[in-house]
C-alpha cells in the first residue's frame, strides 16, 4: 500500500466517529508530506519545532502545522507565526510564553492542556486539579493571544488495550466536565480531544477522541 491508500483507509475507518486525522510527520522528508497533501491530507503534526519551521518554510501554506511533541518555552518564537494548534501545553509558564510571541504576530494560537494518563513516569502532562488550578488562575485570565480549545493525552505504552481504552475514557469524562464547568469565553473554547495513535487510534476514535495522531500506518515504520 502506498501513502494515499493508507490515507484513504484510515479515513474510512473513522467514518461515523467525530475524529480528524492529523498525518505525524516527524522525521519524514519532504517528498513524503507532499504525496500524503497530495492525498487531501492537510495536518501535519511534528515533534521538534526546527523541523517543523524547516518544511513549513518550503511546503503548500494551506497546511495546517500541529506541535505535538514537549515543547520548550525557548523554541515557541520560531513557529509563533504559523503554528495552528499546540497540542502539548504542560505549564502556565509555557503558556505565558506562546500568549507573548503571539501577540507579536497578532494572531491567538489555539492550545491543548496536556494531561498525564498514562501509567508511565516517562510521559509529560498536568494533572486534572493542576489543569483547573490554571484555567482559574487570574494570570491564564489575562491571556489574549491563547485560545485553550481542548485536552490531549498520551495512553500508557501497553498491548492491554482495556487500560488504554479506560484512560482515553477518563480524558474524555474530565474534558467533559471541564465543558460544563468553563463556559465559552475569549480564551477558551473547548472542542477538541487529541488522543490516539497508529496503534490505538481507533479505541481513542470510539471513546471520543476528536483528533488522532497517525504516523506509522501512514508513512510506515522508520
Amino acid at each position: 500500500m502506498n501513502i494515499a491508500e493508507n490515507i484513504h483507509t484510515i479515513l474510512n475507518s473513522l467514518e461515523g466517529t467525530s475524529a480528524k486525522l492529523i498525518a505525524v510527520t516527524k522525521t519524514k522528508p519532504i517528498e513524503l508530506l507532499q504525496e500524503a497533501y497530495d492525498a487531501n491530507c492537510k495536518i501535519f503534526g511534528e515533534n521538534k519545532v526546527q523541523e517543523m519551521v524547516s518544511k513549513w518554510e518550503v511546503l503548500p501554506k494551506d497546511i495546517q502545522w500541529h506541535l505535538i511533541g514537549h515543547l520548550q518555552t525557548n523554541k515557541v518564537k520560531y513557529m509563533a507565526e504559523f503554528v495552528s494548534m499546540i497540542h502539548s501545553v504542560d505549564s502556565l509558564k509555557l503558556l505565558q510564553e506562546i500568549d507573548k510571541q503571539a501577540a507579536k504576530h497578532a494572531r491567538v494560537i489555539d492550545c491543548l492542556l496536556q494531561i498525564y494518563i498514562a501509567k508511565e513516569e516517562t510521559k509529560f502532562g498536568l494533572s486534572q486539579e493542576e489543569a483547573i488550578a490554571l484555567l482559574e488562575s487570574e494570570s491564564f485570565k489575562a491571556m489574549k493571544n491563547i485560545r485553550i480549545v481542548g485536552l490531549m493525552g498520551m495512553a500508557t505504552n501497553t498491548d492491554d488495550l482495556t487500560q488504554i481504552r479506560l484512560e482515553f475514557r477518563g480524558l474524555k469524562t474530565f474534558f467533559d466536565s471541564l465543558k460544563s464547568t468553563f463556559t465559552n469565553t475569549e480564551n477558551v473554547a473547548l472542542s477538541e480531544i487529541s488522543m490516539g495513535m497508529s496503534g490505538d487510534y481507533l479505541i481513542a476514535a470510539e471513546e471520543g477522541s476528536t483528533l488522532v495522531r497517525v504516523g506509522s500506518a501512514i508513512f510506515g515504520h522508520r
